[in-house]
């Protein structure tokens, strides 16, 4: 092969493409500690605005994945408590930390929803470990992995709940609304009607372990835990029945920064999932104006380099006569 051939070309152009999308990889994984560093948005549940909005989360968008400790994660109850210290903080158009999380824990698409608060166990005592299925007092909850303070082992039996950044401290059933007094006000975007609250209420809810309540922004209060926890709430189900709260474990990650648009492709290629048809129609547009300006670009930019050198006065000719005087 000579130095033209078009075989070796194109071998050095794919090298060095695959070579280029390598390096950015590894540089998103480098800044957000996070494999794969990208997920795409499917469906709309986080949507703010029904034509799309960038800073919020919309289908077709690619969203940064962080690997943050969970111990740094900021719930909605926290970020709309003036007297939290995390008060005031928002992500992707609310009070919050918006987190990746696998459903009860399996290996199933994950879903991308609001941290609304966070439940823990305040009063425990350590369970009958003889006693199989009931090793806890009637009242109590069992938490299969919660490690119990007095032995050390997995498993503790939790008789009261608190809620961090909120004054439920110590409850054998939560019930907290946040109406902007009790807590910062979410509102369901919903009308009042009979005994539905157009502000989030989650009612004499046991839960059944520690973990985070969460909530798509675009839900009207639905929350992923279901109906146990908030009146009418359809809930998220997994392989093993509804979502129950958030454990730590099953945290993939915090939302990052957005690019908009170009996860479409993504959508657009896939045989699972919904496709496209929660891709709002203007991101359709601003994807082909993306991919138009990225075609053009380089053609553009050479015209104006040449430009620019034709027009240097070191790269001018100069002529000089033969003629003897």
């Amino acid at each position: 092969m000579n130095e033209h051939d078009p075989f070796k070309t194109l071998v050095l152009e794919l090298v060095l493409a695959f070579g280029m999308i390598g390096m950015l990889v590894l540089a998103m994984f480098l800044y957000t500690g996070s494999m794969p560093p990208l997920v795409v948005v499917e469906s709309s549940s986080m949507v703010h605005e029904s034509n799309g909005e960038v800073g919020s989360i919309d289908a077709g968008d690619l969203i940064l994945v962080h690997a943050n400790p969970t111990q740094t994660i900021v719930t909605f109850a926290e970020a709309s408590n003036p007297d939290d210290p995390h008060y005031g903080y928002s992500s992707h158009g609310l009070e919050g930390d918006v987190i990746i999380y696998a459903k009860n824990g399996e290996e199933t698409t994950p879903i991308i929803h609001r941290a609304i608060l966070k439940v823990v166990g305040s009063t425990t005592s350590t369970p009958n470990r003889t006693e199989g299925a009931s090793p806890c007092p009637p009242t109590a909850t069992f938490d299969d992995q919660k490690i119990d303070p007095f032995d050390g082992m997995a498993g503790s039996c939790i008789h009261t709940w608190s809620i961090d950044g909120t004054d439920v401290k110590n409850v054998s059933n939560i019930t907290i609304s946040f109406d902007g007094q009790q807590a910062g006000y979410y509102d369901c975007k919903r009308p009042a009607h009979g005994n539905v609250e157009p502000f989030l209420v989650v009612w004499n809810w046991k839960p059944s372990h520690e973990g985070y309540l969460t909530l798509g922004d675009n839900n009207q209060c639905s929350v992923d835990q279901g109906a146990s926890a908030t009146n009418g709430s359809a809930g998220i189900h997994g392989m093993t029945g509804v979502v129950g709260p958030i454990r730590d474990e099953w945290v993939v990650g915090v939302a990052g920064g957005e690019i908009p648009w170009l996860g479409t492709v993504k959508l657009m290629v896939s045989s699972n999932g919904p496709g496209t048809q929660y891709v709002p129609s203007s991101s359709f547009l601003a994807l082909f104006l993306t991919i138009l300006i990225v075609l053009i670009a380089p053609a553009g930019a050479e015209f104006v380099f040449k430009s620019v050198l034709k027009g240097a006065p070191e790269l001018q000719l100069k002529h000089y006569s033969s003629e003897e005087e």
